[in-house]
């Protein structure tokens, strides 16, 4: 009788342990691949971090460095001087002064010194120029937007371009607040009277009556009021 053939079975040991062996090597790719993109995200935040840092630390110097600019500046325009070469001098320094602390840091306050230290020097065209300036990049600014129409319009006049004073002082009137409105009133009132139109000319000195009864114009402009009537 012919002997069974027994069916070898296979053993599946060896077969198991390369593939857990290939999976271990798998895993551990896949970790180092992580721990590569996490230390590259973790540099770049840490990056980013130090710029940022970095840009606050400048930006609070900078800060710092223009206050002391402007404060100085301040000092010298509104410092008591008798010689009038020495007021040329005082605020040319001034203008020196303020013009390092906008260059350093950007600032409503420093632009209107700026603006007012060349008014002070006579220099108009550059009041007028660093006013726009001011009026285009502060526009909202409650503070300063009203002496800035104020002192463009003073400009204007120096200049004795009536046309664009009128803009200035329409344009300081319709700014927020009261604040000059009584002067804006009074300035255009004078300028229609010398243009000739006293009837527009006393309707603004009538408006400034009227709703600035507490203005320093206000016993000018009843003069000019009574003059109107008697005339």
């Amino acid at each position: 009788m012919p002997k069974s053939i027994k069916k070898r079975i296979l053993k599946k040991t060896d077969d198991t342990e390369i593939e857990v062996q290939q999976k271990l090597y798998s895993f551990k790719d896949t970790l180092k691949e992580r721990q590569t993109t996490a230390i590259k995200i973790g540099t770049g935040i840490l990056i980013v971090i130090f710029a940022v840092g970095g840009f606050f630390v400048y930006s609070s110097n900078s800060q710092h460095k223009a206050k002391m600019f402007e404060n100085e500046g301040y000092r010298i325009y509104y410092s008591q001087q008798t010689q009038p070469l020495n007021r040329e001098a005082q605020y040319k320094k001034a203008l020196d002064t303020f013009k390092k602390a906008y260059d350093t840091k950007n600032s409503p306050f420093s632009l209107f010194y700026i603006a007012a230290s060349y008014y002070e020097l006579g220099q108009y065209d550059n009041t007028i120029k660093a006013l726009n300036d001011f009026t285009r990049k502060y526009p909202n600014n409650k503070e300063f937007i009203p002496l800035a129409y104020q002192k463009m319009a003073l400009a204007y006049l120096k200049k004795n371009d009536i046309s664009e004073a009128e803009k200035a002082l329409d344009s300081l009137y319709n700014s927020k607040g009261d604040i000059y409105k009584d002067f804006a009133l009074m300035e255009y009132g004078k300028l229609l009277e010398k243009e000739g139109k006293a009837a527009e000319a006393k309707k603004k000195y009538e408006e400034l009556a009227k709703k600035f009864p507490d203005s320093p114009f206000i016993e000018e402009v009843k003069a000019k009021l009574a003059e109107k009537k008697a005339g």
